[in-house]
């Protein structure tokens, strides 16, 4: 036979039985005769290379390790889902959705919310070209190598009868089964190494490893579920486009079903909680989707979330253990948060040995005491809880605990305001409130300093060698070099990394200055709105701020309580002044929409809103919620109201949807 045909054929067969085993669960070889099949390919393509292909089964660990992640964009953000915690707002949800599309019935994709980490597939013209972590939802990390590795995502999609779409982006959840997890501990152990908290951890640390071949030792399964941006041929609803996923050969959950009405958002709800922990694998939840694509598309989106999907939040699991003491820690806002120190205990998957107990006002309300035995939960199997106190159980000479009115830090009276219960130290001098702040400025998702940890930190800071967040960027080698565990290299690779540090894009530099309530999201969104100049950031007033599309007036407030502090504008002067330079966002020219602010209103028939945004952002534009002097443009639909009534006062020009598509058409042909 030709060597090339064979290896062809081999490919063929391995990949059959692929999905075979690992999608249909069906497999018809045994796993001796399934080995006989690979040796022989491997044989083959050693012997003959030339004929290698990249979607042999062979090549899952054929990369090198890597020195870091690169950064992957999603062409469709990977967002999040708002939660119902009971069945109640399970039909809060089911109620919202009836009313907004205007239809008595219904139907709804179900499925079960695996306790892994979220990745995504892009396939182009049926081949994996790269695959990442969720990240951020807009950008995530560069896992293709480690995604590979994990024999149920195929390396080139199955040619079925409906036809691949030219690219797609495929969602889906990676974690590894409860058995598997065990004997990976097991193994962790007996060669010495620290062993995993939870079967989530341990499939998160295992998908970010360097090299590969470490990934391909870990038993990481994967289940898809949703697709991010499709060409090609579209779907018309959830249904069609699981079977789909299944025919190209990807893995999709068994207990995925669909139900009708809030009954079947309920009943499935309580059949998944029944079976859980009968599963081999973790899950926290469920997840409901509207099934039809074209309710979705009149659903649309939050800020965070769609509209049309929502997560279903099983009964926190509990236990009992004791308070041993009970600590005051200082946040970067001079918060002071009690934290009861626990009798370490297992709860949901992970050992629980901390519970913040928030404020003064809930220790009173639930009377907890130093020595009280407690019940215990995690809220949404994440936050430990304290549910109550076992007052039977309690010591006898146990006394009532009270935050002290003293800063623990910095000595200094803590102050609480009339609408407020968190005690806080207004010392902005405050040593931990520093630490805090430094931390948060060079954490990863801000400037991302690597080495500049909460150890260097701490110790920089009890060394007066950074009084002010800007003080980063004077560190030196002689001051480095006479701290506790650092050498020539060490110092060299931190002044290197805040070198490098100072060029940063605007959303990373605001979320890094801790300004309360902006978050990532919320720092894009002010990167969109003033295109990256801090200046105008700056000297923005609440009507602006608030003008913008998905900021509120709690956000708007609190910018501009930051920006009153002189203090906080003097440290953004000096770090500008020490060499930090804000990137600009790179946007594509375009003389209709770039540098402009448009507002929406009504409803579109040929594109969405979400879609509508997009395009203007892409350009350089913006978009806010409601009309004002720096509007440019209103783009109505069907059904308008008093946006449109303002913008004819204000002489704003005002388009429909046709002439927005026709001229953005227009200037994009240019």
């Amino acid at each position: 036979m030709n060597q090339e045909k064979r290896i062809i054929d081999l490919i063929e067969k391995i990949n059959d039985h692929n999905y075979k085993y690992y999608v249909l669960n069906s497999p018809i070889i045994s796993d001796g005769e399934y080995d006989i099949l690979f040796r022989e390919l491997e044989t083959l393509e050693n012997n003959f290379p030339q004929y290698r292909k990249s979607h042999s089964p062979t090549q899952r660990v054929g990369s090198s390790p890597i020195k870091e992640f690169n950064t992957i964009e999603h062409k469709e953000p990977m967002l999040s889902l708002s939660n119902a915690m009971n069945s109640s707002e399970l039909f809060d949800f089911h109620n919202r959705t009836k009313k907004s599309l205007g239809q008595k019935s219904i139907t709804y994709i179900a499925e079960p919310k695996l306790d892994g980490l979220g990745v995504t597939l892009t396939y182009s013209n049926g081949s994996l070209i790269h695959g990442a972590t969720r990240g951020d939802g807009f950008n995530g990390e560069d896992i293709t190598h480690n995604l590979k590795t994990i024999k149920s995502v195929p390396l080139k999609l199955r040619d079925v009868e409906r036809k691949i779409p030219t690219y797609v982006e495929i969602r889906g959840e990676v974690f590894i089964e409860k058995e598997s997890f065990l004997k990976l501990n097991k193994l962790q152990a007996k060669k010495g190494e620290p062993v995993f908290a939870n079967p989530r951890n341990a499939a998160a640390g295992s998908l970010r490893q360097l090299d590969p071949k470490v990934t391909a030792t870990r038993p990481l399964s994967i289940f898809c579920y949703e697709t991010g941006l499709v060409e090609g041929d579209l779907f018309k609803n959830h249904n069609s486009l699981l079977k789909a996923l299944k025919k190209w050969g990807l893995p999709v959950n068994s207990l995925i079903k669909t139900v009708r009405g809030p009954e079947g958002l309920k009943q499935y709800q309580k059949d998944l909680e029944n079976i859980r922990n009968d599963l081999p694998y973790e899950i926290d939840g469920t997840v409901f989707k509207i099934n039809d694509y074209k309710h979705r598309e009149i659903l649309g989106y939050r800020s965070r979330s769609p509209k049309w999907a929502i997560a279903g939040k099983f009964k926190a699991q509990q236990a009992t253990t004791i308070i041993q003491n009970i600590e005051i820690q200082v946040g970067r806002t001079g918060a002071l948060t009690p934290v009861a120190k626990l009798k370490p205990v297992y709860v949901s998957g992970v050992t629980v040995s901390n519970a913040t107990l928030h404020n003064q006002d809930e220790i009173d309300r639930k009377d907890i005491r130093i020595g009280d035995t407690v019940l215990i939960e995690r809220a949404g199997d994440v936050i430990p809880k304290i549910v109550k106190v076992i007052l039977n159980k309690r010591p006898p000479k146990s006394s009532t605990f009270k935050i002290p009115n003293i800063c623990p830090a910095c000595k200094h009276t803590t102050h609480k305001s009339l609408d407020v219960v968190i005690l806080r130290c207004k010392n902005l001098n405050c040593p931990e409130q520093i630490k805090g702040r430094i931390e948060h400025f060079s954490s990863k998702l801000a400037l991302d300093i690597d080495g500049l940890g909460e150890k260097v930190t701490n110790l920089l800071v009890d060394h007066s060698y950074i009084k002010s967040v800007s003080d980063i960027f004077l560190l030196d080698k002689t001051k480095l070099i006479s701290l506790e565990g650092f050498g020539n290299k060490s110092s060299e690779n931190l002044i290197l990394a805040i070198e490098n540090s100072k060029v940063v894009s605007f959303s990373k530099f605001v979320y890094g200055l801790g300004i309360k309530n902006v978050g990532e999201h919320v720092s894009k969104l002010f990167e969109k709105y003033f295109l990256s100049d801090l200046g105008d950031f700056m000297k923005s007033s609440f009507e602006e701020l608030e003008s913008i599309e998905g900021i509120g007036p709690v956000v708007a407030k609190e910018v501009i309580d930051f920006w009153s502090q002189v203090e906080n504008k003097i440290m953004v002067e000096e770090c500008i002044r020490r060499g930090v330079i804000i990137r600009k966002k790179e946007v594509v020219e375009n003389q209709f929409l770039t540098n402009k602010t448009f507002v929406f209103t009504g409803t579109l028939k040929t594109i969405n809103r979400r879609e509508g945004r997009e395009i203007i952002n892409k350009y350089g534009g913006s978009t806010t919620n409601s009309i004002s002097k720096k509007t440019d443009f209103l783009v109505v639909g069907v059904g308008t109201g008093s946006k449109l009534k303002k913008a004819k006062k204000l002489n704003i020009k005002i388009l429909n949807e046709q002439e927005f598509l026709e001229t953005v058409n227009l200037n994009q042909n240019k």
